[in-house]
């Protein structure tokens, strides 16, 4: 008879389990459809023939035993048969229904082995029979299952030599099943995973490639909870990345280039940490490297697609100051550049598998582009770069302009279409002088995809990103208009492209978007949201409509588009002037209300009702409070200033609010009860007070001529108003600031 021990050739042996009765002798009996001793090592089935499983055999035996010994060593052939790979879904079950997570838990929990065996004989069985159980999804999401995360974590970061490889295995089997239920990620990154495999990973621990594959799929479920907990561990590993990327000169340096973008996270930001500006420095040398050398096109892919990663999570912060960086910018755009005309070109231009991420990529690339020729603060690119990548960039606008020209209507979910859109509207943002005709031809199409995307909600998902996380949010409807904002507010100052977007009712979209888009921002009860893109397309729309009012005002007469707007304005300036920290977009809407207000003067909801009152007195409230006097530093002499909770806002508004005095001065006279609304906000004695105290040299021309058009038309529309100014020695300051017109009305009987 053979010793109790492990035995030479490897297989599983029959072990007394601590706290067990001696073997008895039956327990060596073979027994039918159990085998004994000699029949140990399993057999596989041969090809076709349709066996019962070997395991079956030792469930069913174990089913048959009494409790005691005997049933522990039919777990045991049964452990022995899962390890040779012969159990299948219904077996498994039955091995689980016979044994239960109470036997290899024992296992796990078990001390020193018999003698002649390796310390870990039984926790690596225990593992085995967990292994098994996993493969069954319900069973790996079970607590049993999670509860045991720790030990796997321990096993994982502790040494491991040859014998003790299969039991890591097993343990890599239960990691992946946990992570695959949607428990099993929560889980596993609370318990401590996400730091045992970073561990084992720089370490080079057995199956380093298993350890990588998993913190990818953390990383893809869980990113951001991931860096919170175990910062320091990932950056460990996106450091071993790193130095393996910039020093391999082999087909691995790719292959990283694809692994890579998963460990850069969108915060903590890598810039502000010492090991995490290496890190990015040594992307940065081996992506110059990479792209500065001759490239089959699977060579360049993951590297533009790397390039962009880095560039969508830090800007071009880690690309170093300099002629270096500045080159190796050009050549990342130039590179995008001639990708997207390439690609786009062609006649079925995304046949190819993986090409829609690739151009993806390269969008994000040229919109880096874009931003740094715009970039007047410590540039990286200079004069020369900038004039040769905006001639470049335009060629390749071309590329997508005609792309998006083919698009069939069928194709417009297409989150690639949205994509090209969104990069075509950052281009339209900046540059209005190029490719002028092409937009034109193409904004049908551009308000056709808007309308659908915003009235259907969008059933597109994020468009593909290059490996990294979608700043639009996954799944989320997406929101095409607000890309194309900017460029419509440049085009509906041009004859031209206005009359096409006239006449594809996109004054009427807008409309109906702004209403949306004032709900947004005005969601959260008590108060309105901080400044968030919302509020800045709100901003926009203003500006395309008082391009509207300004080129197009019979248009504004006739649409009832324009009236609903105007309700909307007149109700939400009350609310929104009181809240500092939104009085650009106060402006906005005070101006563009003040100037609708001309047009729409006959308007059934603009004759003196309470909300229109309102309104006027918040516009009166904003134009009025816009400056005070200030002491002069060294001087006893006080000059006229911007107010100090305008200051910050004043180069965004200021136009705005010379605009705004202009339109009220149109209003009063045609709104009869408006002087008196005036006189309620003690405008007039707070307007005299001030250019009677400031040193006249300190106020400017126009602010002077912008005073005049109201005070004129306040005093010629009302008496009382004129009265006011009159007691407020109006004639002085009128002539003392050159105010020939008002002097001339007040003089006047």
């Amino acid at each position: 008879m053979e010793p109790r021990g492990c035995s030479a050739n490897g297989s599983v042996p029959e072990l007394p389990l601590p706290g067990s009765a001696p073997p008895s002798p039956r327990s060596h009996r073979a027994r039918p459809g159990a085998g004994g001793r000699r029949n140990s090592r399993a057999t596989p089935l041969l090809p076709g023939r349709r066996d019962t499983p070997r395991a079956e055999a030792p469930a069913r035996s174990w089913l048959s035993e009494p409790q005691g010994r005997e049933r522990e060593e039919a777990a045991q052939r049964v452990t022995k048969a899962v390890r040779a790979g012969e159990v299948d879904a219904k077996t498994r079950r039955q091995i689980f229904d016979a044994i239960g997570f109470t036997f290899p838990t024992r296992l796990l929990a078990s001390g020193k082995p018999p003698p002649g065996c390796p310390d870990h004989t039984f926790r690596a069985l225990g593992l085995t029979l967990l292994a098994c159980f996993c493969t069954d999804p319900e069973l790996a999401a079970h607590s049993q299952i999670l509860n045991k995360i720790p030990t796997f974590n321990d096993i994982l970061v502790s040494p491991c030599n040859p014998d003790s490889a299969p039991m890591v295995d097993d343990v890599y089997q239960c990691l992946s099943a946990v992570m695959a239920t949607s428990r099993g990620p929560r889980e596993l990154v609370t318990k401590g995973t996400v730091s045992a495999l970073c561990q084992a990973y720089v370490n080079c621990s057995y199956g380093s490639d298993r350890v990588l594959a998993l913190l990818l799929g953390l990383l893809a479920i869980a990113e951001e909870k991931c860096w919170q907990r175990d910062a320091p561990h990932l950056l460990a590993v996106l450091s071993k990345l790193s130095e393996d990327f910039l020093k391999t000169e082999d087909m691995t340096k790719f292959e990283l280039c694809k692994v890579l973008p998963h460990f850069i996270p969108l915060s903590p930001p890598l810039t502000q940490d010492p090991q995490g500006s290496e890190c990015l420095h040594r992307l940065y040398k081996g992506l110059a490297n990479i792209l500065g050398s001759k490239l089959s096109q699977s060579q360049r892919d993951p590297a533009l697609k790397l390039a962009a990663c880095l560039l969508q999570a830090y800007g071009s912060e880690w690309i170093p100051a300099g002629s270096a960086g500045s080159k190796f910018l050009a050549l990342l755009v130039n590179l995008a550049c001639v990708e997207v005309r390439l690609t786009l070109e062609e006649p079925d231009p995304l046949e190819v598998e993986g090409k829609k991420e690739v151009v993806t990529a390269c969008y994000v690339l040229i919109e880096m582009g874009i931003q740094e020729c715009l970039r007047e603060e410590k540039p990286l690119l200079e004069e020369v770069q900038k004039m040769q990548l905006m001639r470049i960039m335009e060629e390749a606008f071309g590329a997508v302009i005609f792309y998006l020209r083919q698009v069939k209507q069928e194709e417009l979910q297409d989150p690639f279409i949205f994509a090209s859109v969104r990069i075509l509207g950052a281009w339209m943002a900046e540059e209005t002088s190029s490719l002028k005709q092409e937009i034109c031809e193409l904004l049908p199409f551009l308000v056709l995809y808007a309308r659908r995307l915003f009235k259907e909600g969008s059933s597109a998902q994020s468009p593909p990103q290059p490996e990294v996380v979608s700043t639009e949010g996954s799944g989320l409807p997406q929101d095409a208009l607000r890309l194309l904002l900017p460029g419509f507010c440049h085009l509906t100052a041009e004859d031209r492209p206005r009359d096409i977007l006239i006449s594809e009712g996109a004054p009427a979209l807008l409309c109906e978007y702004f209403l949306h888009q004032w709900e947004v921002l005005t969601s959260k009860p008590g108060s309105l949201t901080p400044l968030t893109s919302t509020e800045m397309s709100l901003q926009t729309m203003c500006g395309i409509f008082l391009n509207l009012v300004v080129t197009a005002p019979d248009f504004i007469r006739q649409d009832k588009t324009f009236r609903s707007l105007m309700n909307t304005l007149m109700k939400s300036l009350p609310l929104l002037l009181p809240q500092k920290d939104h009085l650009a977009l106060a402006a906005n809407i005070a101006t563009l209300g003040l100037m609708m207000a001309r047009i729409l003067a006959d308007s059934t909801a603009l004759q003196g009702t309470q909300r229109t009152k309102e309104f006027f007195g918040a516009a009166i409230s904003f134009l009025s409070q816009a400056h005070t006097a200030q002491a002069e530093p060294g001087s006893d002499s006080l000059t006229l200033a911007v107010s100090p909770a305008y200051t910050s806002a004043w180069a965004d508004i200021s136009e705005l609010w010379f605009l705004g005095m202009q339109a009220l001065a149109g209003c009063i006279p045609l709104f009869p009860w408006l002087p008196q609304g005036v006189l309620q906000a003690q405008w007039l004695e707070g307007l005299s007070e001030l250019l009677t105290r400031v040193a006249a040299a300190s106020v400017d021309f126009e602010l002077i001529a912008a005073f005049q058009g109201v005070l004129v038309e306040l005093a010629r529309a009302s008496k009382p108003c004129r009265d006011v100014i009159l007691s407020h020695h109006g004639r002085e300051w009128a002539n003392l600031y050159g105010m020939a017109a008002l002097e001339q009305c007040l003089s006047e009987q």
